[in-house]
C-alpha cells in the first residue's frame, strides 16, 4: 500500500511542477507579446537599456522549455521504480501489469515535452521579434542622425 501512495504522490508531484512550469511560461510569453506590442521604440535613447527590456522573461521561458523534459523524465524514472517496486512486492510478472505502470510512467516524458515544445517554439519567436525591435530601433536612430546632419547643414547655408 505504501507504494501506491507514493507512486501517487510522484505523479502527481511530477505533474504539478509541469503544470506550474506550463502557467509560469505562459504567463511570460503573454507578458512579452504585450510588451513588444505596445512598446514605443522613439522613447529608448540607449540600446543597451534598450536590449534589456527586449530581453527580460526571455531565460525564464527558456529555462522552462530547456527543464520540463527532464521533469518529466525523472517522473518517468520514479514512475518505472515504482512499478519496479509494486512488481518485487506484490510478486506478480502478470505482462499486462508491467505494460501499465510502464504507459503511466511515460506520462510524465510526454507532459515534459507538451510543456519544452511550446516553451522552445515561442522563445525563438520573441527572440527573433526582439532582434527585429533592435533593428528597428538602430534604423530610427540612423535617421535621426541624419536629420540632425541634416538641418545643421541648412543652418550654416
Amino acid at each position: 500500500m505504501f507504494g501506491l501512495n507514493l507512486k501517487e504522490m510522484v505523479e502527481y508531484g511530477v505533474m504539478g511542477i509541469l503544470l506550474l512550469m506550463s502557467i509560469i511560461a505562459l504567463w511570460a510569453v503573454f507578458e512579452r507579446f504585450l510588451f513588444y506590442r505596445y512598446i514605443k521604440l522613439v522613447l529608448y535613447e540607449n540600446k543597451t537599456e534598450l536590449e534589456i527590456d527586449l530581453s527580460k522573461n526571455l531565460t525564464l521561458i527558456a529555462t522552462i522549455g530547456s527543464n520540463a523534459p527532464y521533469v518529466g523524465l525523472l517522473g518517468t524514472v520514479f514512475g518505472i521504480i515504482m512499478t519496479f517496486v509494486q512488481i518485487g512486492q506484490l510478486g506478480m510478472v502478470d505482462t499486462a501489469n508491467i505494460m501499465t505502470g510502464l504507459a503511466l510512467a511515460l506520462q510524465a516524458t510526454a507532459g515534459g515535452l507538451l510543456v519544452a515544445i511550446p516553451s522552445i517554439i515561442f522563445y525563438n519567436l520573441l527572440m527573433r521579434k526582439s532582434e527585429v525591435l533592435v533593428a528597428q530601433w538602430e534604423i530610427l536612430q540612423e535617421k535621426k542622425q541624419r536629420n540632425q546632419h541634416y538641418s545643421k547643414e541648412v543652418e550654416s547655408f
